[in-house]
């Protein structure tokens, strides 16, 4: 059976009887009934409308989700990149800090070497210095041996002073030295 409608009441004919319901009653009804119906219709179409509407917000708003979490996974993996980055950064900075550290240690040991090899320079210098200034006061002390007494010296002719030996002179010039002169000893500064 097809639905009844607004224009099918209006149009609706009924057949006379002679004891039949007031024609005024009914038309009346079938009146309020197509009032009602139109309402009805109204109503609907503005709720179909108002669907029409939200399920039309709805899909905005789930293109909204999707967007949304898109960008939000779009955002994750950027945090994600710079926090590798951040990472990878920071171990280049620690790489190169390792690498400035260990030059400024190999510096550092290369002027400890240094100072040893001028340390043992130095105390060679000192070593020889001493070793010549001991052979020299050796031969000095071998020529005040070899001198005659002083009843010899008065009839000896003095003993010129022997050239100081020239190591000696520009090892240690500050150095006394000890020089035989007839009978006495002189010392003099070199």
């Amino acid at each position: 059976m097809d639905k009844v409608t607004v224009v099918d009441i209006q149009h609706k004919t009924f057949k006379k009887a002679l004891n039949g319901y007031d024609r005024t009653d009914v038309d009346r009804f079938l009146d309020e009934i197509i009032e009602t119906l139109e309402d009805e219709a109204q109503l609907r179409a503005s709720l179909e409308a108002e669907i029409a509407d939200l399920r039309e917000r709805v899909s905005h708003f789930k293109s909204m989700e999707e967007s949304l979490q898109n960008t939000l996974l779009l955002a994750q993996r950027t945090a994600d990149e710079v926090k590798a980055s951040a990472h990878k950064e920071a171990d280049l900075i620690r790489a190169e800090a390792r690498m400035a550290v260990e030059k400024e240690i190999a510096s550092f040991g290369d002027k400890a070497n240094e100072a040893r090899r001028e340390y043992q320079r130095a105390y060679e210098t000192t070593e020889k210095a001493k070793s010549e200034l001991r052979s020299l006061l050796m031969t000095h002390l071998a020529l005040l041996e070899k001198t005659p007494t002083s009843a010899n010296t008065a009839s000896a002719p003095p003993v010129h002073e022997p050239p100081p030996a020239p190591a000696a002179e520009v090892a240690t010039p500050s150095k006394p030295a000890i020089a035989v002169n007839g009978s006495s000893t002189v010392f003099k500064n070199l």
